[in-house]
Formats: C-alpha cells, structure tokens, sequence
C-alpha cells in the first residue's frame, strides 16, 4: 500500500513547490514515488522543466508525474459505467452517449480525482502517492468523499426503505427487475446489492483516511498573519474529514520577515500549532537546499489523532484546533453524533456499546471537544 501525501495551505505560499519537493527527496531515499498534479495549467511543466502528461512518465529514478486531465477521465469513467449498466440491464440505455461529448460539472474534478489517486494506489507500482491539488477546503472535501457518500447510502437507503413509496414499490420489485434486468431481486437486494461495491470501496477509502500511515497532510505556510490564519483554519478542518496533519512546513517564500530571538521559529507561530511539529524551510532558489531542509514526511502518525472513541469513559475527542465552543455546532439524531465545524459536518457513528446513548455533556480541553455520553 502507498503513502497518500498532500500538502494544505493558503494560494501562495508554495505548497506545490514543495510537494515536488518531497516527491525529489523520497524519490531520492529509494521510494517509487507517483506526483499526481491536479492544475492543470503549465505551472507543472514550468516548475519541473519537462512536458507533463495525463500518463504516469517517469523524470528521474523513481520518480513519475501525471498531469490529471479531467476530459479524459470522463471519458475512462463514463466507459466503464456502461460496461455496468450493461451487466445489469438486458437493454442498456447509455449505449449512444459518448464519454466525448459529455462536459465537467461542478465537483466532477474532485470525484475523477480521488477515483484516480485510487487506482494509482491500487496498482501497487508506488510507494509514495505526492498529490497536489488546490491545498484548501476543496482539498479537503475531495478527501472526505468516502465519508460523506458512506453516510448517504447508509441514511437514505435505510428512508427509502421505511418510507411508503419504499412499501408501495416492494411487491413489484421482483416482477419489474426480472422484466427488464439480467437477474431477479427482492426487495431487500434493491436496497442493498447496488451498493454493495460502492460501500465496500467507500469503507476502504475510510479506512484509509483514517490511517496516518497511508495518508496524511503537512500544513505550508508563512509568517504573514492571513496566511498562518488559513493554515490554522485548515489544519482544524482537516480533522473534520479524520484526516492526520503531520506537521507544519514554514515556507521562506521570500526573505525572512522575522525571526525567534534565537534566529528560529517565531514563538507566536509556535504556539499557534502546538503540539505540531514545525520545519522552517529556507529561503532557495534551488531544488537541492529546499530537499534536505524537508523533515521526514513519514512522521506524520506521530501527530494527535483527530477521533478518539473511548468505550470505557463513554467519551469521543475530537481534536478541533483553531476553533472555540462558539464555532462549533454539536447534534445527535439516533445513533450518530453530527459535529458542524469549519463550513463542514462530520457524522460519528458510534460503536454498538454507545449507540442510543444520549450526550450528557461537552466540552473544550487541550484542543479537544470532550462528549461525554
């Protein structure tokens, strides 16, 4: 399995700069390292000094870069849903609709995106994945996918099948799917079998997000107050999606502005991200300085862990850093615990032992929401 790195930053501040970076120094340790850019402008082409393409092409010893082009990924996607719809439906429908002419919607990037980052990770050729999309919320939204679409199919399959069209349509399923479909379903497999694979893979993309091992973010920032502000913001957001953040990589994008009375870090920096581990990385015109100024980007499970479900205590910590009590919102229908945070929800499901448990309280310790059930 592949390592899944990407790097969370405000525009600027040289977050794509340094994942080449850190694809140059694992490649250089010995790591099969895949680049995945998702811009698809010539900043690439311009900072690598080769021509990128939407393959996997190899720049040096063990390390690929692949342009992501969404066109193409349409394409290779709308082919497949085809095969199948035509596994399932004895008269396929989207037979005369060519993936050529189909045009990118809104959020159709990140889909295709994720989709190809995982079957890069599938292939098992790398061993490090550097994945350098836009390094904001959208970033973070991409990665959170897998949850998300989890929590849809689990609720709304579950309304549709307690509701009374659900009840209505349920004598028919058998007739009707037999009628029009290579095989005959109950009313149970309408709800389940078509998401069967896709909760299967969703539950692989959880576990994955979840496991610091296998994929993991490094704030990039400055010492400019709006750019350590949305590095901040970030780094709490990250931990909406149960995304780990490594460390914190203070990029030198220009000459210092200030400095630590010892010449390093700046104190206020580092009491913004504690416990965070913070690399200052020199002000270079050169790719070799800017690589061996790079921490081991392999640490990152060293970082707090952003759930923590403890039966014992009947309590959840959720690490939240950069938000306060008056930003975050807390909810709970049924089983699940629904966090509002940072322009985004994140719905916990909890272990049988403490599912139905009402919250007695909550409250903010060290950078940790405490619910206590």
């Amino acid at each position: 399995m592949a390592l899944i790195l990407t790097f969370l930053g405000k525009g600027g501040v040289g977050c794509t700069k340094i994942a080449i970076a850190a694809a140059k120094q694992l490649s250089g340790l010995g790591s099969r390292v895949l680049f995945v850019g998702q811009d698809p402008s010539p900043t690439l082409s311009i900072l690598l000094g080769v021509n990128t393409t939407h393959d996997p092409t190899e720049i040096a010893p063990n390390l690929r870069v692949v342009q992501l082009n969404t066109t193409s990924l349409l394409e290779q996607s709308w082919e497949e849903v085809k095969v199948l719809e035509a596994k399932y439906l004895r008269t396929p429908t989207l037979k005369n609709v060519y993936g050529q002419e189909l045009g990118i919607l809104p959020g159709m990037d990140s889909a295709l995106a994720l989709n190809a980052v995982r079957e890069y990770e599938a292939s098992g050729k790398y061993d490090v994945i550097i994945y350098d999309g836009t390094g904001d919320l959208s970033t973070l939204r991409l990665l959170g996918i897998p949850e998300i679409l989890s929590w849809y199919i689990r609720r709304f399959r579950q309304v549709f099948a307690e509701s009374d069209i659900g009840k209505t349509l349920s004598p028919f399923v058998q007739p009707v799917t037999s009628a029009i479909m290579n095989m005959s379903w109950t009313p149970e497999d309408l709800t389940s079998e078509p998401t069967n694979q896709a909760n299967e893979l969703l539950d692989q993309g959880k576990k994955a997000i979840a496991d610091p091992n296998r994929v993991a973010a490094y704030l990039v920032t400055n010492e400019t107050p709006e750019a350590v502000a949305t590095a901040k913001y970030l780094w709490g957001s990250a931990q909406q999606i149960g995304l780990t953040v490594g460390g914190v990589l203070l990029n030198q994008t220009f000459p210092p502005l200030t400095k630590g009375a010892d010449g390093g870090v700046n104190s206020n920096i580092t009491t913004e991200f504690s416990p965070l581990p913070i690399t200052q990385l020199p002000y270079a015109d050169n790719w070799e300085t800017l690589v061996n100024a790079l921490p081991n980007l392999k640490n990152a499970a060293q970082a707090p862990k952003p759930i923590i479900i403890d039966t014992a205590t009947s309590q959840v910590r959720v690490f939240l850093p950069g938000f306060d009590k008056k930003q975050v919102k807390l909810t709970q229908y049924g089983p699940e615990i629904t966090i509002e945070a940072g322009d985004q929800r994140r719905n916990i499901l909890l272990p049988p032992s403490l599912s139905g448990k009402p919250v007695k309280g909550a409250k903010f310790q060290e950078g940790y929401l405490i619910i206590t059930l």
